[in-house]
């Protein structure tokens, strides 16, 4: 993503949500003061790295932490909550009365995006891409209307959605990755869970909402005249977009619309709306480890470096 908004850089800091207390402010500060509890993303550009002891931020970017959450919810719950919204909100306007299709919902984004669809009052459903990941949505409180258990590779995801909503079809699909290409091109184990683009189209309702992270995706013309019959759309999730703008209009974008993204995320912690998917808190010295975890994509829950 930096190479192609052309902000490469020779080190690259990590960890860019973060958590902690002010210790100094500048003179034309407003919104904090020393001893303040803050939490916030770090932007693209920042020079500075999240897992050091104190960093230098823009008060833009920060919002405060509320008493009852605790630091580790609060830097390990903020991106997911950021992508959630991005999705339910801004993308596809989820309603009472809607049914979501979280794919993957175990995981720690699929589990937030699954307790604010239901907050707003949606119906979801989900996919488990294991018996382990079935029996946590199965255990999740309000309970997820059907968990679909793609891994054996023997369920029909569009037929079992088309039975839940009585042939209707779903309003809003959040997929984690789909299949391109045909079952024999697919090499990894993962990939050969992951529904084809067409099982996704063919499970939509009229009207409906596909909320991709195939940044790759390809759509073929009877795929696209598929969408069209349904009057359906697709929409691409980057929750970087709120940093992506043009630098005035990127500051105003999130002032108004970012910062109370993230208020709200805070407030339904602090309300225990949302519960985050957190590993136990990493101690500094094991932060490289922990990186060489999440870089493999081994990690299922989100490893938060405590200090």
């Amino acid at each position: 993503l930096l190479s192609e908004i052309k902000l490469e850089k020779e080190l690259l800091p990590v960890g860019r949500e973060i958590s902690g207390v002010v210790l100094e402010v500048g003179r034309k500060v407003t919104f904090f003061q020393p001893d303040d509890e803050v939490v916030g993303i770090l932007p693209l550009d920042s020079e500075e790295s999240g897992l050091c002891e104190v960093i230098l931020v823009h008060e833009h970017y920060l919002v405060r932490k509320p008493e009852k959450v605790c630091w580790v919810e609060a830097a390990g719950a903020v991106r997911d909550g950021v992508r959630a919204y991005t999705a339910l909100h801004y993308l596809s306007q989820v309603s009472p009365g809607k049914t979501v299709l979280v794919m993957d919902g175990a995981s720690p984004f699929g589990t937030i995006a699954i307790q604010l669809a239901q907050h707003r009052g949606a119906k979801v459903i989900s996919t488990a891409y294991s018996l382990e990941d079935k029996q946590y949505l199965e255990r999740l409180r309000p309970p997820v209307a059907r968990v679909v258990d793609v891994s054996n590779g023997k369920i029909d995801l569009a037929e079992s959605c088309l039975e839940e909503t009585g042939g209707l079809g779903v309003d809003i699909v959040l997929d984690a990755g789909v299949k391109l290409y045909s079952a024999e091109d697919e090499s990894s184990s993962k990939s050969r869970l992951l529904p084809h683009k067409h099982d996704i189209i063919t499970l939509l309702g009229v009207g409906g909402h596909w909320i991709t992270t195939e940044k790759n995706l390809q759509l073929d013309p009877p795929d696209s005249h598929s969408l069209f019959l349904k009057g359906a759309t697709v929409s691409f999730l980057n929750d970087e977009i709120w940093n992506l703008s043009n630098i005035q209009q990127g500051k105003y974008l999130y002032i108004l619309l970012m910062i109370p993204i993230l208020e709200d995320i805070m407030e339904k912690l602090s309300s225990s709306i949302f519960r985050p998917q957190l590993d136990e808190p990493i101690p500094v010295y094991e932060a490289k480890v922990s990186m060489e975890i999440v870089q493999k994509n081994q990690a299922r829950k989100r490893q938060v470096i405590q200090f």
